[in-house]
């Protein structure tokens, strides 16, 4: 399991709220992208959407979609189109890797959120960003990366509920503009060869896998292979025995299965919707007596277990159903997505790949009242949907044509 979970009292991580070291640091920022993540170029669409919403005072927040760890970086480039530095909720795990992460990301204008419980200081942070209207502020409305860039996971309400905060802030304090949220699109374009570069990849899983290279055999039906030898492994080791019949049925099946058992071990009597917010809910429940030492070393253990395996289940829950298929032409991103994914759950490692073209498209605005209507979907979270479901089903077209 990725380190993604801090077994320590939390403490809040503030932002730096000055402009110098942003200035400074957005000097290297494209080296860095190409370096670190293998994003060679960004295109920026629709951004006179969004400078027509700072032009009027608006609070702004950005509900961009989240399908790699370079999202929140490459949307600074989108801060240099507009003049505009950014501010971020940043899981608190990330601060927690060393101290130049914690350094440039605090100076990038990024603070700490607590996904293991109810953090209020990370959110009065982000409701008074959002009133006082400096920078815009960005929030990951899916709550966890999804390494697939053409499908958007369920949404978490949090993002609605700071906005509508800071709504009411605003509103209070007599400011004469409001709040209103832009969703962005953030979709990659793989632009080398595809084939040849997963080669090695899954060259090096089958052997992993106690195989003989299967590179006499289709790249989908290598993909294939290896993700049902994936998938019976975990069968095994959560259930004692592999299954046969379609692997998503299959994963489905898994997932809801070792996920009840692991909430009512836990407790948990209403299940939240999504995997992500479950094992979200899954962590809240486990992690406090963890953290206060008021459990055994073998309790511990067991816990740590419990983590680390609903943590893979929550990863398995982001291969989407029909994303690279047999019979049909494969958008190259899916499959590159689905090898970066096998390497991943596989070795907690996934390599870069260049060279990346990134296209990030503002939405239209969303004005945010300061009460939710009654009854029925949330009008907010449904905007930022079904927005970003449309600019990346439209922006998947373009890939298709390349």
């Amino acid at each position: 399991m990725q380190q993604v979970i801090v077994e320590e009292p939390y403490e809040f991580v503030p932002p730096v709220y000055g402009n110098t070291w942003p200035n400074i640091i957005q000097l290297y920022l494209k080296r860095y992208l190409r370096t670190a993540f293998g994003v060679h170029s960004v295109e920026c669409r629709e951004v006179d959407r969004l400078r027509a919403t700072l032009e009027a005072g608006h609070g702004v927040l950005l509900a961009p979609n989240h399908c790699r760890l370079s999202d929140p970086l490459t949307l600074g480039i989108l801060s240099r189109e507009i003049g505009r530095h950014l501010h971020a909720m940043a899981s608190w795990h990330l601060f927690k890797e060393s101290w130049l992460a914690n350094f440039v990301l605090r100076r990038m204008g990024g603070f700490s959120i607590y996904r293991e419980g109810l953090d209020r200081t990370a959110i009065d942070t982000g409701v008074e960003i959002l009133a006082a209207a400096r920078r815009p502020l960005i929030v990951f409305p899916e709550g966890a990366i999804s390494r697939h860039n053409d499908q958007v996971m369920p949404l978490m309400d949090g993002t609605a509920f700071v906005a509508r905060t800071a709504a009411k802030r605003r509103a209070k304090r007599k400011d004469p503009a409001g709040v209103v949220v832009h969703p962005i699109a953030i979709r990659y374009f793989f632009q080398g060869d595809v084939e040849e570069t997963v080669k090695p990849v899954l060259t090096d899983l089958e052997n992993r896998l106690g195989w003989f290279t299967q590179e006499d055999r289709p790249l989908v039906d290598r993909l294939r292979q290896i993700g049902e030898a994936l998938l019976a492994l975990k069968e095994v080791e959560y259930t004692g025995a592999s299954k046969s019949g379609d692997f998503y049925h299959r994963a489905a099946e898994l997932i809801e299965e070792v996920l009840s058992k692991i909430e009512q071990d836990c407790g948990i009597k209403e299940k939240a919707v999504g995997e992500v917010a479950r094992v979200k809910a899954i962590r809240a429940a486990l992690l406090p007596d963890m953290v206060d030492r008021k459990v055994t070393p073998e309790e511990r253990r067991r816990r740590w277990n419990l983590l680390a395996t609903s943590y893979y289940l929550q990863q398995m829950s982001h291969y989407p159903p029909k994303y690279v298929r047999r019979s049909v032409p494969n958008i190259k991103e899916h499959i590159l997505e689905t090898v970066e994914r096998f390497e991943e759950d596989f070795t907690d490692h996934a390599r870069i790949h260049h060279p990346m073209h990134v296209v990030i498209e503002v939405g239209e605005a969303i004005a945010v009242e300061g009460r939710r209507p009654r009854g029925g979907e949330d009008p907010i979270m449904s905007g930022i949907l079904d927005q970003l479901t449309e600019m990346l089903t439209r922006l998947s077209k373009e890939a298709d044509k390349v």
